[in-house]
């Protein structure tokens, strides 16, 4: 009798590999518990949204190349364009869809991309995509950088791509001197911001403004700190232009709905004005911090708010995390191919919305895993 399953019974036995593995991925339940996970660094999310937006239209009903283009789109890029101090920039639907539809319509087979071993997902999707030859360099190694340039020299275009603040691991790369090399062998430097738009720079403009750089390229999102949906690409007007044309995951998707690009408008001003935001995130990250390093916890150094208590394996970090819940605290078990194997964690996310109890909570509960 054949399977109600059919040529799908082979999930079976890949989901229990998984299982086993510790590193099977199910919806979470943590209903009424103080979440550390979140990427909503300055509580914007959390906000209410009322009802329609000065009567913008809910979609925008094509691609923007059909009939999806609204003056709602052109305001928020022009928004956008002004905060991280680049000349233009174009909307996406999401920070993934960004990054690969930015990678693939910068480069090709005759290309070179030189990208950082922990580099994001969706640009280790966006370099395959794009079938340039790619260069993976160790995390942080400005001279790997700079030997994959110099071993790259027949390649038509050389393109660096680097995260300014890596999302697991809570560092920030050298992007003054990423910024030298690609200018001594004409290399264009991609910078993605996505997790330090709003936290870093003056007014939260990101690090390449906080270290005075102007990157060739920067990708951010309107999904963390913004506090909403969807993401952009900066850079010059020609940039856009050829991004337009060629980059498909903008082509081929519908435009982000028009209330949706009116409300982020609002919210970018509201995050270049959250001066006490930042300082209050700032201030709950020192204290954190300091409390741990006194209790010799297994945290990896750091900057900001995202703080990786190491654990080593899969099975380990789900049974804390799991224990974590139990004590009220949800903080998100991260595991390979997330990160390298045998680097499993905790990343605890701190954000602006927490209060002094929260912060005594989490700490309490932190240093009972270490008495355990």
């Amino acid at each position: 009798m054949a399977s109600r399953r059919g040529g799908l019974d082979f999930l079976d036995a890949e989901l229990d590999a998984l299982r086993v593995a510790g590193l099977l991925r199910s919806p979470p339940t943590f209903a009424g518990a103080l979440v550390l996970c979140s990427n909503d660094y300055l509580g914007h999310a959390a906000s209410a949204v009322d009802g329609p937006r000065r009567h913008e239209p809910s979609g925008a009903g094509a691609s923007r190349l059909v009939s999806g283009e609204h003056e709602a789109h052109a305001a928020l890029e022009r928004d956008l364009a002004a905060w991280v101090g680049l000349e233009d920039a174009l909307v996406f639907s999401s920070g993934y869809a960004a990054n690969v539809g930015l990678l693939g319509a910068l480069a090709g087979e005759d290309d070179l991309i030189v990208s950082d071993a922990l580099n994001h997902a969706s640009i280790i999707d966006g370099c395959r995509l794009s079938r340039a030859r790619v260069a993976v360099t160790t995390h942080g190694d400005v001279e790997a950088v700079e030997r994959a340039l110099v071993a790259g020299a027949g390649a038509r275009r050389r393109i660096v791509v680097i995260e300014a603040y890596f999302s697991m691991d809570g560092d920030v790369p050298d992007l003054a001197a990423l910024r030298r090399v690609c200018d001594r062998y004409r290399a264009v430097l991609v910078v993605d911001e996505a997790h330090s738009l709003g936290l870093f720079g003056p007014q939260g403009r990101g690090l390449c403004q906080e270290v005075g750089i102007r990157p060739d390229v920067l990708v951010g999102t309107l999904g963390k700190a913004v506090g909403l949906q969807g993401a952009f690409v900066a850079g010059s007007s020609p940039l856009k232009a050829w991004l337009w044309n060629r980059a498909r995951s903008f082509v081929f998707s519908t435009g982000v709905a028009p209330w949706l690009a009116s409300l982020a408008r609002e919210r970018v001003g509201l995050v270049l004005a959250d001066d006490a935001g930042r300082a209050r995130l700032d201030a709950i990250v020192a204290r954190v911090r300091a409390n741990l390093a006194a209790l010799g916890a297994p945290v990896a150094p750091s900057r900001g708010p995202i703080v990786p208590w190491l654990v080593g394996e899969p099975r380990r970090a789900v049974e804390l995390r799991d224990r974590l819940l139990e004590r009220g605290l949800y903080v998100q078990a991260i595991r390979p191919p997330t990160v390298p194997d045998g680097t499993s964690r905790l990343r605890i996310t701190l954000h602006a919305g927490l209060t002094d109890p929260d912060v005594e909570l989490l700490l309490e509960r932190l240093g009972e895993l270490l008495d355990a």
